[in-house]
């Protein structure tokens, strides 16, 4: 079949299918009489008719634009919407590539084995590993830069295979297949080398259409568009791929999936092959979305969402919900679940977590029973994704089916509860805090605690340990404050607290400092760690006594965080990260973050950064545009004299936390508050400590209160 006839198919079908949405929003009786006859004719593809069913509800309230392709590549059944529509690809253009690479190879113009020295001009931001985790030099056979290119999305290695097989060839070769909405337009950040500058200012990297990428899978499949040996090897590297959190997040565990993703600014895309759990079935899909409004990087995005159901409706048209792979797929619980089930887990969560989170006993997962979810994941060091699954379940343990029996009214008003032992009137005051310290600032002297030397989870208090290593490198260098630093994908799809930049945009190491620590953003902290992390002369130089085992950038600035640890003599302290975000290990005491504070006290340029409220600065991104960004500080406390910093943080698993500094009547004291119920509780837990050391105590009474 030509792609003449398959265009006259699909067009066909969309037709039908918008006859349809037309038939089913009208009520005027001749209308729909004559349309009977194609009602008929929808009706007679019963499995088109429910993907349309299951799939349009999801893309119309869609905020952004959306394309999609579906066709069942072992039956019938396919949907289409705006599918001839030209789109922007990001990295999803790397697949058409691909079979310009595969066709290539079958005609001998390019050899897999040849191989290609990596220099340091080849290297460009974003995706992969290449750029991060290997030094100029390096040699690799064609095939690799193939395999890092599909498995990584890795954007240097991208550009090694465009050399070798000629940029305008992609574009040629799809041309040749009838593809004319798919083409490559430059290398990969390097908008300098476009064929079509005038394309690459509206799509970016490149182009394609829903029906463009349906029709080149559908080649794949069937060796079409290549040998069958080299379809073969294009499957195998699209089933290598690693992003999960589009198509693949919404399919049964264990579904096999040889997808190509793309994301980039409001771009988000995916295509592949979806294989059934028989023989030989299998079904193309492609969803392009741009300008959307949720721009997020994580699993639960909106684009994300948005392509992972669209996938997973198609699953459950063709093979049905009993297709599953993942026996525990059926109880998984998320938002938008209703029923028993769930009102055992809000009755279990409210039981179990400290503090209850006091959800409505009322059977609808709704936003607070997710947020409830993710609390509770990130206590017991669980993936937070808001989603009950097994390991949930099992962290959860036997759930709780119903409330606990009322009290017969004599026996509730006859047994009142013993009281505890009244207030004592001296001795610090009750806070909420799981831990905390009060130290002399200026002596380090510990004047009281609670817990102080437990190590617990210190979430984005963290960061104050990346500053310091930053800090403590600048002694050796101070011209590292005006490097450069780029952000990468990797510190782009960082979670939680941001500073809003995203790949390839770029500012000054003294610029991001104030991103890492007044909004904590997370990405800071990552691209802090690979950049300085592949500074080694630097790091030699400031930690000659370090002896270094990791071999990637970013674990060598952890390691460098533990050998800081150690010279300030941080006994129960264990960095796994930069940001603080949950991880097995990641600990410290508050007596080891208040040494920390007084050590950092002396740093100024740390000191005025976290005593600043708001700052703003210009970014400079891919292509050279630029844009401004304004950070404001999370520290409530500086909007009160007497405070001058330091460092919030919180997670489920720290719960809330605070290093503070404060200064009365010359009297200087470091706070350190761990695990406090809410974020208002930490403030008025840390203020409470600094009174009650202000008022009771003078320098050098330490340690003689403590509960």
């Amino acid at each position: 079949m030509n792609s003449l006839t398959r265009a006259f198919q699909r067009a066909g079908r969309s037709a039908r299918q918008s006859i349809w949405r037309f038939c089913i929003g009208h009520v005027f009786v001749p209308v729909v009489l004559a349309i009977v006859p194609c009602v008929n004719a929808v009706a007679q593809d019963k499995l088109s008719d429910d993907l349309d069913r299951r799939i349009t509800p999801l893309i119309g309230p869609y905020q952004g634009d959306v394309a999609v392709g579906i066709k069942n590549l072992s039956g019938e059944g396919e949907f289409w919407y705006r599918h001839e529509q030209p789109m922007a690809t990001a990295s999803l253009i790397k697949l058409p590539l691909l079979v310009t690479t595969y066709q290539q190879i079958d005609s001998a113009t390019v050899d897999p084995a040849q191989l290609i020295e990596l220099t340091r001009e080849d290297k460009v931001p974003g995706s992969g590993i290449l750029t991060r985790h290997f030094s100029p030099g390096l040699k690799l056979p064609l095939i690799d830069a193939i395999r890092l290119m599909i498995r990584y999305s890795d954007n240097t290695a991208t550009n090694l295979v465009i050399d070798q097989v000629g940029l305008p060839t992609t574009t040629e070769t799809m041309k040749s297949l009838g593809l004319l909405h798919t083409q490559l337009h430059a290398k990969v950040y390097r908008r300098d080398t476009s064929i079509a500058p005038e394309r690459s200012q509206r799509y970016g990297l490149g182009s394609t259409s829903a029906a463009d990428m349906i029709t080149l899978l559908e080649g794949i499949h069937t060796h079409q568009v290549a040998s069958k040996s080299s379809c073969e090897a294009m499957i195998a590297h699209l089933l290598s791929c690693d992003d999960q959190v589009k198509l693949p997040a919404g399919l049964p565990s264990g579904t096999k999936i040889a997808h190509k993703t793309g994301g980039v600014s409001s771009v988000r895309t995916d295509a592949g092959i979806i294989y059934g759990p028989g023989k030989d079935q299998a079904f193309a899909i492609c969803v392009l979305t741009e300008n959307n409004k949720d721009r997020g990087w994580s699993a639960e995005s909106a684009p994300h969402r948005l392509i992972a159901d669209i996938g997973r409706a198609a699953f459950d048209v063709f093979y049905g919900n009993d297709a599953s792979a993942d026996s525990t797929e059926s109880t998984r619980l998320k938002l938008g679940a209703h029923g028993d089930l769930v009102e055992s887990l809000q009755r279990t969560l409210n039981a179990r977590m400290t503090p209850s989170p006091g959800l409505s006993i009322d059977g609808d997962f709704g936003p607070m029973t997710e947020a409830a979810v993710m609390r509770f994941q990130e206590s017991k060091q669980l993936r937070s994704t808001g989603i009950v699954n097994e390991e949930t379940f099992a962290a959860l343990g036997a759930l709780i089916d119903q409330d606990e029996a009322v009290p017969e009214p004599a026996t509730l008003n006859s047994q009142w509860p013993e009281k505890e032992p009244a207030d004592p009137l001296q001795g610090v005051p009750f806070v909420t805090a799981k831990a905390w310290a009060i130290v002399d600032a200026a002596s380090g002297a510990l004047i009281a605690g609670h817990h102080e030397n437990d190590p617990r989870p210190m979430a984005s208090t963290t960061k104050l340990m990346t500053a310091m290593v930053i800090s403590e490198l600048a002694k050796h260098d101070p011209g590292i404050w005006s490097q450069t630093v780029t952000f990468s994908k990797r510190a782009d799809d960082t979670i939680g607290s941001s500073t809003r930049l995203r790949v390839g945009e770029s500012l000054t190491v003294e610029q991001l400092m104030y991103g890492l620590l007044l909004p904590s953003g997370n990405d800071a902290s990552v691209a802090f760690a690979e950049h300085f992390g592949e500074q080694r002369d630097l790091l030699a130089t400031a930690f000659p006594e370090a002896t270094w085992t990791a071999t990637a950038a970013y674990d060598r600035f952890i390691e460098t965080m533990n050998l800081l640890a150690e010279r300030h003599d941080l006994q129960h302290t264990t960095f796994v990260n930069p940001h603080g975000l949950t991880e097995p290990g990641h600990q410290a005491s508050a007596s080891d973050l208040a040494k920390l504070a007084v050590a950092a006290s002396s740093r100024e340029k740390i000191m005025r950064v976290v005593a600043t409220p708001q700052y703003g600065c210009v970014v400079t991104g891919p292509g050279g545009y630029q844009r401004n960004v304004a950070w404001y500080n999370t520290n409530r406390l500086l909007k009160i004299n007497g405070y001058e910093g330091v460092k919030t943080g919180t997670t489920g698993a720290a719960g809330a936390c605070l290093i503070a500094k404060g200064t009365r009547d010359e009297q200087s004291r470091i706070v350190v508050v761990l695990g406090s119920a809410s974020s208002d509780a930490r403030y008025s837990d840390t203020r409470n400590l600094f009174r009650w050391g202000w008022n009771r105590y003078l320098a050098g009474q330490a340690d003689t209160d403590r509960r």
